[in-house]
Formats: C-alpha cells, structure tokens, sequence
C-alpha cells in the first residue's frame, strides 16, 4: 500500500497501534476487515489533510461524529476541511465517524472508544437520549471537551452547542408559510427525520407555538422517522398526503427534500409553499429549479470554525477570553443564492 506518511502518524490518525498498521501494510494476516477499512479510511483522510502537515504548531486530533443523511456530513465535512487550514496555532486534524441511521447502541460504543484511545476534542452530532448523554459524559471524564453540532445534548457535560437558536428558526418558519399562504384553511406538513434530536424538536415546538399564536387557520401533519434518507421520507408524504387532502405546504425540518418534492408531483398535489433547512447539493438545485420556496440557513463554515474556537480554548491553546459568536439564521430564495 503505497503512501508518503509515517507509520506513526498513520496509527494515530485510525486509532490503532503501530504494529497493526505495520501489519496492514506489508498485507500479512491477522487483521479484521474492520482495522483494514479503518486504517485504509485514515491514509485517505492524511491525503486531503496534506496541505496543513508542513504547518507549524500544535497537532489536535479531532473526531467529527455525525448521525445524519450523507448530503449534510458530507457537507460539514467540507467546510470543517475549509477551515482547518486557518485554526492558528493548531494545526488540525480530524477522524470522521458519519452514518446516515446508527443505533443507539452502536454511538455509545464509538464513543467508548473515542474515549479509550484519546482525542484532543469530539464534535458530535446523535440523538438525545440519556444512554448517549451518558457516554458523553464519560468522553469528558477522559479530557476530551466535547461540542454538540445542529442538535444539542443538554443534560450532558458537553462543553457547548453550535448551530443556530432552533426554536427561532421554526418560529421564522411559520411566519414564512403563514404569511404566503395567506387567511385561507390549510394543513401544513412538518416533516423530521426522527423524534429523537432535540434540534428537530425544538423547531417543531417553534413551529407549532408561532402557528397557533398568530395563524389560526393552519393545521400541522407531522411525520417522522424517515431519517432524511429518500425512500423512507418519500413513503411517509405519500401517506400523509393521500390521508390529508388540506396538505398545502411543506416546513421540511430533517431532510428528504426531493423526494418530498416528488410524492406531490407523483400525486398531482400542488405545493403553494415549501421552506427546507440547509443549503446542501439537493436544495441548492430545487430552489434554482424552483421547486422549494426558501431555504432557513447557516454558514456551516462559522460553525466549524466556533466548534473548533471552543475546543482550543478548552485545551489552552486560545485565551478563555476569546468567544466565538452565535450562528444567524440566513433566508435564501431562488433570488439570492450564494456564490
């Protein structure tokens, strides 16, 4: 297996011994699928991370965890790789952990073993559930600060949440819908990913709160658990709309947009407003095609660069008194996409 990267480094960057990487890469046996894929993953990630090796300073590792549809970790792995060149005095680099659907069981044993084998900080994004909340605390008994990502874990000892103010963002939500779709008797379609990230469910609560209050006339049809992943959420809005003939609009909180896009076009059902979450590869080409209406955003690079601002401090490599500022919630309409 050819590479320009020393054992050592390859070995710290999977997580395993030197022995084990000697082994992989000299093709002797003896080595489970799972350290081969792990240890192949890791050279991948030393060749993208290659412009930052001839940096001087301090080397973090850090371990970006993600439950999430491959479309949004691929893009905060992006612009987490933007922005890791300019994290003076660090010098980054990070292991990616990125599943689209993971039990609970299985974050809790990741994290375990973030734990054993050590980190300079963790940037998490998982359901909260107590058992997760749990490890979490945990990975901080080790040293290792933690920051949830999107979504927070509250009850647990993680060092800070970024992202934006969720509970804001599906109140702009309503206001949004309410205001296009104006006095007339509609239902509007909630959409999540699963119940179980609080991130989701405090744009609901925000949702639903500012409905009440000032659009009486609106009705919610939520669903859940399609998990942003096409097929699945496709499914569910197919049955939600043949069960709901008021269905008018769409707040689509965890993902699947194209998919939502389609079980109306499938179904002949108009859609007279359509607000998504995140200017990821499939919103950006639905709101060029017209097809969504507006899209409630935030710059996924400020929050990488925050996330990683809290875990230099927290390590000592920036004074305490430096403070990384709050996400703002962006509205971006056909009309003003970003370059």
């Amino acid at each position: 297996m050819s590479h320009p990267f020393l054992v050592k480094d390859i070995a710290l960057q999977a997580g395993v011994s030197i022995a084990t990487v000697d082994r992989v890469l000299h093709g002797r046996s003896g080595v489970r699928q799972h350290t081969i894929r792990r240890i192949e993953q890791a050279i991948r990630e030393l060749e993208t991370q290659r412009s930052q090796i001839g940096l001087s300073g301090r080397k973090f590792i850090l371990d970006l965890v993600m439950e999430a549809p491959t479309r949004f970790t691929e893009a905060v792995r992006m612009a987490l790789e933007a922005e890791m060149p300019s994290l003076r005095p660090v010098v980054f680099r990070s292991r990616y952990h990125l599943a689209e659907v993971r039990t609970t069981a299985n974050t809790v044993s990741l994290l375990e073993e973030i734990a054993r084998r050590g980190s300079n900080g963790l940037l998490l994004k998982a359901p909260d559930v107590p058992e997760i909340a749990t490890a979490v605390d945990r990975v901080f008994q080790s040293g290792i600060p933690v920051v949830t990502l999107v979504t927070d874990l509250p009850n647990s000892r993680r060092l800070a949440y970024v992202g934006v103010d969720n509970r804001a963002a599906g109140e702009t939500a309503a206001y949004l819908i309410g205001e296009w779709l104006g006095q007339r008797r509609a239902d509007v379609l909630v959409t999540l990913s699963s119940n179980r990230f609080r991130g989701e469910e405090e744009r609901e609560i925000g949702f639903r709160r500012a409905l009440r209050e000032h659009f009486p006339n609106l009705g919610i049809v939520d669903i859940s658990e399609g998990h942003g992943i096409d097929r699945a959420t496709g499914e569910l809005v197919s049955a939600a709309l043949t069960d709901h003939p008021e269905i008018a609009a769409v707040y689509s909180i965890g993902g699947g947009n194209t998919s939502i896009v389609q079980a109306f076009a499938e179904l002949k059902r108009p859609c007279r407003v359509f607000i998504g979450h995140d200017l990821d590869v499939d919103n950006l080409e639905l709101l060029r095609s017209r097809r969504i209406s507006a899209v409630l955003h935030h710059d996924l690079r400020h929050d990488m660069r925050t996330a990683c601002i809290h875990i230099m401090r927290a390590q000592g490599a920036l004074p305490k008194s430096i403070m990384p500022g709050a996400s703002n919630i962006q509205l971006i309409t056909p009309f003003n996409i970003p370059a």
